[in-house]
């Protein structure tokens, strides 16, 4: 399906970007999947609060344990000093994760199709597996800062292979929330690796001191939904 000018691009740049390449149908199905997912999650369940502001030594079972199953978390400031929610709770969820592709009919159906396959395929994965899958928000007035990082710091493989499929459920743009991302960042280091300690507990262990990209190294990518970008597991964003 790639033309060797989208793989040099890909390999150059740590990154691709696919405009139009679902149907707005199918995008329809997943948004009304995860809006029933929300309405159907039970507050009382818990009240995990999603953030990357926290590097320090943790341990949450609510969101280590989630890889095999669905489960909704909370944007910071989500709930006042009594608990209870500032707004909406379909405004104060900040994902949905982390095991959609397995479990969810319509998110299952989505991920496993042919197409995806054939890219991975083509950008070099000769075995691909999805290992996580998640529906981000990116709620009004509402919600923390989400960091520099490397998806490969928190799928750690030798030698590295993790690879972003990046789907635009609605137009991304600069007010709302766009990817932004270093071009040829997937040739820097990786700079951290999350680690699971035995106990349990959690730590982001610094691997490299490369600096994380400034302004002028960085580029938004704003896109019309139905857009795909693929990235570098490297690739900083």
């Amino acid at each position: 399906m790639l033309t060797k000018n989208q793989i040099q691009t890909y390999q150059n740049n740590g990154y691709l970007i696919f405009e139009d390449l679902f149907q707005q149908e199918d995008l329809d199905k997943l948004q009304r999947a995860a809006i029933n997912i929300v309405d159907e999650f039970d507050l009382n369940e818990s009240k995990h609060i999603f953030t990357t502001q926290d590097h320090g030594k943790t341990r949450d079972d609510y969101f280590l344990d989630s890889a095999d199953k669905i489960r909704c978390f909370f944007e910071e400031d989500a709930f006042d000093s009594y608990g209870q929610l500032n707004q909406s709770k379909s405004l104060s969820i900040n994902k949905i994760g982390h095991a959609l592709h397995l479990l969810n009919p319509v998110f299952q159906q989505f991920s496993h199709q042919p197409l995806l396959k054939t890219i991975a395929n083509d950008l070099g994965l000769l075995q691909p597996q999805i290992r996580q899958s998640m529906y981000i928000f990116k709620q009004p007035h509402i919600g923390g800062v989400v960091n520099w990082h490397q998806d490969a710091s928190y799928f750690f493989t030798t030698p590295q292979s993790v690879t972003t499929f990046w789907l635009a459920i609605e137009d991304a743009t600069l007010q709302n929330g766009c990817l932004h991302v270093q071009p040829e960042g997937h040739k820097t280091p990786l700079r951290e690796q999350f680690i699971r300690e035995k106990d349990g507990t959690t730590i982001l262990k610094k691997l490299d001191n490369t600096p994380y990209p400034n302004n002028s190294e960085s580029i938004a990518t704003p896109v019309k939904r139905g857009t795909l970008i693929v990235f570098n597991g490297l690739l900083p964003h």
